[in-house]
């Protein structure tokens, strides 16, 4: 069974603690938020003050993608708003293995992503210290997007890569239960969907869907 993680970039804004609520009657197995600084990609949206105020509203792990430049920056901040894992695109900062560390010094899951024209080869040496590896199957900045092709051979290229290693490859952008089974059959562990479960007319249907690939 695929690991799901509604992106609540996708949600009702003006009334998230109600989405989160369903999300946690449902069980799923991560939140993902999409943290956006209005640079590294083209939009806006949750900073720390956010995540700290839904944090109380359940226990599932708060799975952090940030799309910021010079993560390492900010981290503490995300890290005390409650936190679990969080993930920095490998392009936005200069010193990806340090920022690894400081991550998991916190006791938080540390991974790196790799928007669409980005090789897992580029990764081959912090493998050993990574806990995920999020593809992006779509450009990052926006919800909404079509799938990208290509990310489907490129898990099973990452999948060949971590020979055996203990580290979830997670996938992201496009994903409905078509793309989320191929990219399942490649190779993926985790299941970020965004669209898919917030604009269905049953969410929760949604995500039992993704959960039996």
């Amino acid at each position: 069974m695929a690991l799901v993680a509604p992106s609540i970039l996708s949600a009702d804004f003006s009334k998230l603690g109600e989405e989160i609520k369903c999300l946690d009657r449902e069980k799923v197995d991560f939140i993902h938020i999409d943290v956006m600084d209005g640079h590294y990609v083209p939009n806006l949206t949750f900073g720390p003050p956010v995540i700290k105020s839904i944090r109380s509203y359940t226990d599932i792990p708060f799975d952090v993608h940030l799309m910021i430049e010079h993560p390492e920056r900010s981290l503490q901040d995300y890290i005390d708003a409650g936190a679990d894992r969080i993930t920095c695109h490998l392009d936005a900062t200069r010193h990806l293995e340090r920022f690894v560390q400081q991550v998991k010094s916190a006791d938080l899951k540390a991974g790196v992503s790799l928007c669409p024209h980005e090789s897992p080869e580029a990764l081959r040496y912090v493998l050993d210290d990574l806990d995920l590896i999020l593809l992006m199957s779509v450009n990052p900045g926006f919800g909404g997007q079509s799938f990208i092709e290509s990310t489907v051979q490129k898990a099973r290229d990452l999948r060949k890569l971590l020979a055996g290693r203990h580290c979830e490859i997670m996938v992201d952008g496009g994903i409905n239960l078509e793309t989320g089974k191929r990219m399942v059959d490649a190779g993926c562990d985790s299941l970020v969907a965004g669209s898919f479960i917030f604009k269905h007319e049953d969410p929760s249907e949604a995500i039992r869907g993704l959960k039996a690939l």
